[in-house]
């Protein structure tokens, strides 16, 4: 970079223009990033920060070298997730794997339950079915109902600033989801709808939702309501079990796993590390992860089902306690809400204790980095 100028307005070339909070911390950036700050006066800076902007520069050290507005509360859109990671791994901690659970009950039924695994995908899936094939105990491999079992969280997930579309930052958040609660499709040379996935099929289930999208390609979020993407990982599950072998003589539907009788056939942790996790929600931004891993977090901290409302509690209550921030106003986990309010001062604290796991964020030249997006806001 040649000049100092981090930020720029979708609604204009100054900073006034948008709702900005701008935070530096030269002990991820490094030395390169102080000859840059030395190339443009800080008195020059401080007339490009305007009353809805906030800056806040450190050195090496960590003496604060340059600030305004840093205690003013701002949206943090996106930068929002670090906050959120930061909760998880303190909470859940970085060996955590997240867990499904499979169960066989006296009518050969079939119960799959899900405990929130934010990357519960086709290929994690193919993984469980192989291994659940060596434990069914039938005589021709044949289950009767496909049981899913959701309750882990408490439905409906609602979030914040989400709204009813089909766009992929929309997915809606429950226990048992698969493939983020998208489909990606396209159209081909005969314009019917096929997979944009070799890993995964494109199931009739879903041809009623892609087909009122009005789209020719991309990825549609499942609809919370009536159960549907919980219902599309059963119907995606039993496709997977069919392709092994195993019959099915019953129906795919909802219900809870019994397990004072019914019979535990396997656990599948995930393939995923907990940092793996993490770095999937930074490397793509997904509000979907965000807010599996607040809620998941709030399960584990006051028991389940997980809701956003114990996850929010206990990411404030680990902002208070151990943060000392008093000030953060939450009210989900992704940033997609206009509601939530940081300050950069508030950052700065949450980016110190972040530091340790500043390498799985993304990264430019020596600059390891986190931005947020909404209409008029941006972030860094």
């Amino acid at each position: 970079m040649k000049e100092f100028n981090y930020f720029t307005s979708k609604t204009g070339n100054s900073f006034k223009s948008a709702l900005c909070i701008l935070l530096i911390l030269f002990c991820f950036f490094q030395s390169v990033w102080t000859k840059n700050l030395r190339a443009q006066p800080l008195d020059k800076l401080n007339d490009l920060i305007g009353s809805h902007d906030a800056i806040l520069v450190s050195n090496p050290n960590g003496r604060i070298v340059f600030s305004k507005n840093a205690g003013k509360q701002f949206i943090p859109a996106s930068v929002l997730k670090i906050f959120t990671a930061l909760v998880a791994l303190h909470y859940l901690g970085p060996e955590y794997r997240f867990a499904t659970e499979f169960y066989q009950d006296q009518d050969y039924n079939l119960k799959i339950k899900g405990y929130g695994d934010p990357l519960l995908i086709s290929e994690a899936m193919m993984e469980m079915v192989n291994h659940l094939i060596q434990r069914l105990d039938t005589e021709c491999k044949t289950i009767n109902d496909l049981v899913l079992d959701g309750s882990y969280f408490k439905d409906p997930v609602l979030i914040p600033g989400v709204e009813s579309t089909f766009e992929p930052y929309d997915a809606p958040n429950g226990a048992l989801c698969v493939n983020f609660n998208t489909v990606n499709f396209r159209r081909n040379k005969n314009g019917a709808y096929v997979s944009a996935e070799t890993q995964t099929p494109l199931l009739p289930f879903a041809r009623s939702r892609i087909a009122a999208s009005a789209m020719d390609r991309g990825r549609i979020i499942l609809s919370p309501q009536k159960n549907e993407f919980t219902l599309y990982a059963g119907h995606l599950f039993l496709y997977f079990l069919k392709k092994q072998g195993i019959k099915s003589n019953g129906i795919i539907r909802m219900g809870k796993v019994n397990q004072k009788i019914d019979k535990p056939i396997f656990r599948y942790l995930s393939r995923f590390s907990f940092m793996q996790v993490v770095s999937k929600l930074f490397e793509y931004s997904n509000n979907f992860i965000a807010n599996q891993l607040l809620i998941s977090t709030g399960a584990k901290v006051y028991g389940p089902p997980g809701t956003l409302e114990k996850g929010i509690r206990s990411a404030l209550t680990f902002a208070k306690n151990t943060l000392k921030i008093e000030n953060l106003i939450m009210v989900e986990g992704s940033g997609i809400s206009r509601r939530n309010r940081v300050s950069a001062k508030s950052l700065y604290k949450i980016l110190k204790v972040f530091e340790p796991y500043h390498s799985i964020m993304r990264r430019s030249g020596k600059a390891f980095y986190k931005t947020g997006t909404l209409k008029g806001i941006n972030t860094r």
